[in-house]
């Protein structure tokens, strides 16, 4: 690490400790060369993810998109923020270490449904309902019975 007041490239680490956040390292460090202290945090890099939509378009991808199309799915029905929240994480670390730089929003919303499924019955469906695109009541009512039969 180099010294940002003397420029030397040698250091020793005095001190680490977790950030507040737990997402980076706080490394307290002294310059051999100048004896001078200094401070780094470490954090993990995270390639942008690229999504790929139904009509082809790409667009970055955005955790918050996952949660309020959740929040959609849960409208009128008690749920814990904290759920949401830890599911859109799995799911974003998952893509993360998939290390693919693309993927499909049909991907995500597989990913979307398959949590919500255990957590509630009802958003499942409503969430189903909008990803299939349920142009009738038949196709909607296949869904409800593949749920069922899987249960």
């Amino acid at each position: 690490m180099k010294c940002p007041f003397c420029g030397d490239q040698e250091s020793k680490v005095v001190d680490s400790r977790h950030s507040e956040d737990g997402q980076s390292i706080r490394r307290r460090r002294e310059c051999l060369n100048c004896q001078r202290r200094f401070t780094t945090y470490e954090i993990v890099e995270s390639l942008p993810i690229i999504v790929v939509k139904r009509d082809g378009s790409r667009q970055s991808f955005d955790r918050n998109k996952i949660i309020n199309s959740m929040m959609r799915a849960f409208d009128k029905r008690k749920v814990d923020a904290a759920d949401l929240d830890r599911i859109a994480t799995e799911i974003e670390q998952t893509i993360q270490n998939a290390l693919e730089r693309e993927i499909s929003s049909d991907k995500i919303g597989e990913m979307v449904m398959e949590r919500l499924k255990p957590l509630d019955e009802v958003a499942y469906i409503r969430f189903a309902s909008i990803y299939h695109r349920f142009q009738d009541a038949q196709s909607f009512m296949q869904e409800i019975s593949k749920f069922l039969k899987e249960k």
